[in-house]
């Protein structure tokens, strides 16, 4: 609990064995309610490891569902869990848990419901070791989704985000994608929604078990990302309507806020053929 709100933590996995203990142990369990690890169908032992370790609720994935995917199964489990705030972590040890006390400060003060842990501010991006392609990409795309989107973000790009329940149930994030760019989808439905979003400087590092995509698939995040943000311009325009802008049909519910872990109640097309253990 923090300020008397409920603290649940989600972790999207995928071959995060290596990586997973570690970023645990650095994750203050004396303000963490609960901890949600749902792996996509990895090809290591992650979900023996998350087991072993203590992780309460672990979902596994029969099939690979996507990074989008997993997020929509970590978002339903934590609202089935009466979450009031959600930080999503990734278990690669990239982001620093040492920073969850602090972004989820400021959703708990009642001061923005939306906290990113941004890379860009200040230097940290480049001292972890990003490549240099990946940091001026991550540049240009952002300046150039400022500009369609009116918005002054750092970064649209981080990984490291913390919601309040208010968010999640109000936006429409079972209508995007379950691939990369379903990170960026959730940052423009936010806004077009009418929320605020905080940034906080985050130290970040590369190495060789932290997740990344290869050169072609940024490439195809890229270009996601672009049409993304021409997509949200066009929709405050009044130009197109897409269901993504849509107002989520759990808006003014709380049909997750039962502990009933209710899946098919997020997910547009079809529930995830998934598996619960430790629960």
């Amino acid at each position: 609990m923090i300020n008397s709100k409920k603290l649940v933590v989600v972790m999207p996995a995928y071959n995060a064995e290596k990586t997973l203990e570690e970023t645990y142990k650095e994750v203050p369990l004396d303000i963490v309610d609960e901890v949600v690890l749902v792996d996509d169908a990895s090809k290591d032992n992650t979900v023996e490891l998350a087991n072993k370790i203590g992780i309460h609720h672990v979902i596994r994935h029969e099939i690979n569902k996507g990074y989008g995917g997993n997020q929509k199964t970590c978002y339903a489990k934590a609202l089935s869990l009466n979450a009031d705030i959600v930080v999503m972590l990734h278990p690669d040890y990239q982001y620093t848990p040492k920073l969850i006390y602090a972004m989820a400060s400021i959703i708990a003060g009642g001061l923005y419901p939306v906290v990113l842990g941004s890379r860009i501010l200040g230097k940290g991006a480049l001292m972890g070791g990003m490549p240099r392609y990946k940091y001026f990409s991550n540049r240009f795309l952002t300046l150039t989704q400022n500009f369609l989107m009116r918005q002054k973000l750092s970064e649209y790009h981080t990984g490291y985000r913390a919601f309040s329940r208010d968010v999640l149930l109000a936006i429409n994030f079972e209508e995007n994608s379950d691939d990369f760019v379903f990170d960026n989808q959730m940052l423009a439905q936010i806004f077009f929604a009418g929320f605020n979003i905080a940034e906080v400087t985050c130290p970040t590092k590369y190495f060789q078990e932290a997740s990344s995509i290869n050169f072609k698939r940024s490439v195809d995040y890229g270009l996601g990302v672009l049409k993304v943000s021409v997509d949200y311009a066009l929709q405050k325009a009044g130009l197109i309507n897409l269901p993504m802008f849509q107002p989520s049909r759990l808006a003014g519910s709380d049909c997750c806020g039962d502990g009933r872990l209710t899946i098919p109640c997020i997910n547009n097309n079809q529930a995830p053929v998934a598996t619960m253990i430790g629960e």
